[in-house]
Parts: structure tokens; sequence; C-alpha cells
């Protein structure tokens, strides 16, 4: 069984070493663009071009990362500056500026030489082994005098000295692939990978992006309080004021009618208390303060519609504004759930690595949804990037959905941990 799956793994090994040659047969031509490109700025049909041949090779060299992370099984993340200009100028001037379009130009040059021949030299030792094997049954097709390699074939006996040279060949192979795909792989992801600018650029411009929707989730939570404020308990106390003032001008002339504006003003008060509560648990539940993450979000699951499995695993309680996101995120996911996804039954799992917080939330309805089309769902992905969190769906059609949420736990706040 071992021999068959390193035999199998040989096999994978061809298979990824033809994989790439294709790639690097497709960069040869890209290469070739890109350097009549060049020739050609000199006149202004030149720009175009040049932009269209860097398109095209940062298309190439995006499936080639994909390509390598997936035989690596290491991700490796897109390189590229964000675009700071417009207009074809603009667009050109943003490529030739980004270190990432040089070292693509460096991998094209490399992968349509050093790299094609270091790809195609295990899968042509063995071709050339498959043809020495074969030599002895068509030889005659070829002639009486004939060289294969490194034996001279005159007659039929000589034909059977290319079998040992095949078993060379074929030992070769199997000696080479491993090391030369390596090789190949350390060289392309050192020349593909996101330098630290890079890196760093892409990390402030989504803390910029990130921070711009924080300001904008607080206005509109401010707006919306302030909506809630206006539309309901300010009402219902400017009402209560001119119940009273209406009951005191008739508690002489009309006591009966006096007690019931009197009553009418009590129950705008209890009306007016229980919208200032919801609001309050809007902004904080009161069950989030006294139970933490775990016993607010079971406490959550017993009020849905649907069976809620909730399995949840904390050390302890975490900082108020983590236990918050989360559970405000599982309260609307479950919610989207019920309205939505026409599902019988949902699961919420929890758990704290060492840093990060990590929530699954499933169900087992149509499946279907978005984190691009549905609003919902941007708008927690929006909320979640003020703490560099990150949600990902996975919902086919026909279901189930499951949704993961992460929240990254810094060394600060891991240390602010409490006893639960």
């Amino acid at each position: 069984m071992a021999a068959e799956d390193y035999r199998a793994g040989r096999l994978r090994l061809l298979g990824w070493s033809l994989s790439f040659a294709g790639l690097s047969l497709v960069g040869v031509v890209l290469l070739v663009l890109m350097l009549v490109a060049g020739v050609l700025t000199a006149v202004w049909i030149g720009l175009p071009l040049l932009l269209l041949a860097a398109t095209l090779v940062r298309g190439l060299a995006n499936a080639h990362r994909s390509m390598l992370g997936r035989w690596l099984d290491e991700p490796i993340p897109s390189p590229y500056l964000p675009r700071r200009h417009d207009g074809v100028t603009g667009r050109v001037r943003s490529l030739l500026t980004d270190p990432a379009t040089w070292r693509d130009a460096a991998w094209l040059l490399f992968n349509a030489t050093v790299g094609l021949t270091v790809v195609l030299l295990p899968a042509a030792f063995l071709a050339n082994a498959v043809n020495d094997f074969l030599v002895p049954y068509y030889w005659r097709f070829i002639g009486d005098d004939a060289w294969f390699g490194l034996v001279h074939v005159t007659d039929q006996t000589d034909t059977y000295w290319t079998i040992p040279q095949g078993l060379a060949s074929l030992l070769v192979f199997w000696l080479s692939a491993p090391p030369a795909l390596r090789g190949y792989a350390r060289m392309s992801r050192w020349l593909l990978a996101p330098t630290a600018r890079s890196l760093l650029a892409a990390r402030v411009a989504h803390l910029a992006t990130s921070r711009a929707d924080t300001v904008d989730a607080q206005a509109s939570e401010v707006r919306r309080i302030e909506r809630d404020l206006h539309d309901g308990a300010q009402a219902r106390l400017v009402a209560l004021g001119m119940s009273l003032g209406m009951a005191e001008e008739m508690l002489a002339r009309d006591p009966e009618a006096a007690q019931r504006l009197l009553t009418e003003a009590r129950e705008s008060t209890r009306q007016a208390l229980t919208e200032l509560r919801d609001l309050v648990r809007g902004i904080h539940p009161p069950v989030l303060v006294e139970r933490g993450l775990d016993g607010a979000v079971r406490a959550l699951a017993v009020t849905q519609q649907m069976p809620i499995a909730v399995d949840i695993e904390l050390p302890g309680r975490l900082p108020d504004p983590v236990e918050s996101a989360a559970y405000f995120t599982v309260a609307e996911l479950l919610t989207n759930a019920a309205k939505h996804s026409r599902a019988e039954r949902a699961w919420v799992r929890i758990n704290c690595g060492e840093d990060r917080l990590v929530m699954v939330i499933g169900d087992d309805g149509v499946g279907g949804a978005s984190a691009e089309d549905g609003t919902g769902l941007k708008g927690i992905r929006r909320r979640l990037s003020a703490f560099d969190g990150a949600l990902h769906v996975m919902s086919p059609a026909g279901g189930p959905t499951i949704i993961t949420v992460s929240l990254p736990l810094a060394e600060s706040v891991r240390a602010s941990h409490r006893p639960a």
C-alpha cells in the first residue's frame, strides 16, 4: 500500500510539473508581448499595449499563486498595491510604480527560461525512459544505424542496451522530481509573494477602510438611538406631561375625567419605560453584563422560533467590546436565519483559542446566502472590520448555510480576560 501511495505521489508530481509547464509556456508568449509593448512605448500605442500586457501578466501570476498555494498548502496573498490613479496614463503609472509589477516581470523571465526547464526536466527523463523501453519494438522503422541516447543500434541485440539506459532515466526521474519541483516552487513563491511594503500598504488600506466603516456605523447607531428616543420615549413623555396638565385642570370640576387621564398617564409611563428598556437592551443587553457571552447567547437561543443547538467553550469573560460585538453578530445571524432560510433547526458553536474568538453559526435551510449580495451580512462584516474580524459564508443552493466569524484577540485583550 505504501509503494502504491509512493507511485501515486510521483504521478501527482508529474501532473503538477506539466501544469506548471503549461503556465510557463503561456508566460513565454506574455514575455514577448511585454517586450514588444516596452519597445512601442516610444509611441502612444505602446501605453495601452503595455497596460494590456501587465494586466494579463497579473492574471497569469495570480493563477500561478493559486496553483502554488494549493500545492504548498499555503495560500499566497496578492502583493499588489491599491491603484492610486485613473485613466490609461494613470493606470500605467500605478503599474510602473508598484514593486510587485517588477517582481512579476522577474518571475515571468525566470519562469519562461529556468523555470520552464526545471519543471519539464522530470517529464523529459520519464519520456526518455518510456522511449528507451520501446526501442526494441520500433527501431526497424528508424533504420539500421541509429543512436538512441548513448546507445548505437545496428541490430536487434543492440536495442536491448536501451533498457538499462531507460532504467537510468527512470531513476533520475524518480529522484529528481521532488527536489526540482520544490526548488521551483520556492523560487516562484519568493518572487510572487508580497513584500513587506505591499503587506504594510494592504494593512494600512484595510485599516483606513475599517476606520471609515466604523465611523459610519457609529454615526448610524447614534442616529438610530436619537430616532428611537424621539419617536418613542420622548413622544410618550410629552403626551404624559400633557395628560397630567389636563388632569390637574379637570381635577376640581370633573374628578372622573381627571382619573381617566391619570390612568392614561400611568399607561404612557409604563410604555415609555418598556421602550427605554428595549433601547438600552439594544445598546448593551443587561443579560450580557450579568451572564457574559456564554449565558447571553444561551438565553438568546431560547427565545428563537426554531430549536438552536448551542455549544460554547470559553476560558472566562471576554472584554466588553468583544462580547458585545460577538453577541449582536450571533443575534443578527439567527434573526436572518429565522426570516430567510426556512430552516428547521440551527446551531451555534463558539470557542476561544489563543489568539482569536471563533464562532460558527449554521442552519439547515435553503442556503443561497451571500455576503456580497445581502445587505445584512455586509453590515455584519463592516462592523466586524472595526475589530479586524472576518466573516466567511458557505451557503450553497439547497443548504446548509455555515457562517464562520473570527475576532482576533490581541495580547492586551487576552490579558484583560476576567474570571467568570
